[in-house]
């Protein structure tokens, strides 16, 4: 019902920005973005609803910002003053129509397959 394809990682120096491109189909509830360092548990970096209301985890809040283009069906992660730490393998996911409440710490009904972003020391 939804399919998420992620795109736009690559190599970045710190300090230094990227955007990442979540394409979707369906019509999910709401949608997140989530990363894994090597070695480390997925993290939840933020959410949108329909609405277009946003939550973001601490650790991002400032320097990353999640947007949707609804007419493309595409999601945005646009990250700024990348660190080393940020490095790791970046997803999408969403909660399927109908579900209630967007947090990232929610369950997830789809997932991409991720895309690597890597910030050198």
């Amino acid at each position: 019902q939804v399919q998420l394809m992620e795109s736009g990682g690559g190599s970045v120096q710190a300090g230094g920005s990227l955007r990442l491109s979540c394409a979707y189909t369906g019509s999910p509830s709401c949608m997140a973005w989530f990363r894994q360092a090597p070695g480390k548990q997925r993290e939840g970096l933020g959410t949108i609803n329909l609405s277009g209301i946003t939550t973001y985890a601490e650790s991002v809040k400032g320097r990353f910002t999640i947007s949707r283009d609804s007419s493309k069906t595409t999601l945005y992660l646009q990250m700024s003053s990348l660190k080393p730490e940020d490095t790791g393998t970046y997803y999408c996911a969403a909660r399927r129509p109908g579900r209630i409440g967007c947090q990232y710490d929610y369950a997830m009904d789809y997932w991409g397959e991720g895309t690597l972003v890597t910030i050198p020391s």
